[in-house]
């Protein structure tokens, strides 16, 4: 059964593609390109990878990835860093 029509990807696709690692919609879409033209397939294919049945989502390559001021972010929405043109070298 097709779960994207606008690309014509099965549920059996998403489901190889869940059983190679990916573990959300967006990491379906990169994959094969599935709910990136009209929208209407997230749902399914939120729906066929269930819950729970993935690694932890916040790892990137075997190393946990950074968040917030980790990632040099700025501490509070609407907050811009403090850069002055002698730091941007």
């Amino acid at each position: 059964m097709y779960v994207c029509s606008c690309f014509g990807i099965t549920e059996a696709q998403v489901k190889q593609h869940a059983d190679g690692g990916a573990c959300t919609p967006r990491q379906i879409a990169s994959a094969c390109k599935a709910g990136t033209d009209c929208g209407g397939c997230v749902r399914r294919i939120q729906a066929l990878l269930g819950r729970g049945d993935c690694p932890r989502r916040d790892l990137v390559g075997g190393r946990t990835a950074p968040t917030g001021a980790q990632a040099g972010a700025p501490a509070a929405l609407g907050a811009t860093p403090d850069v002055r043109l002698s730091d941007a070298a």
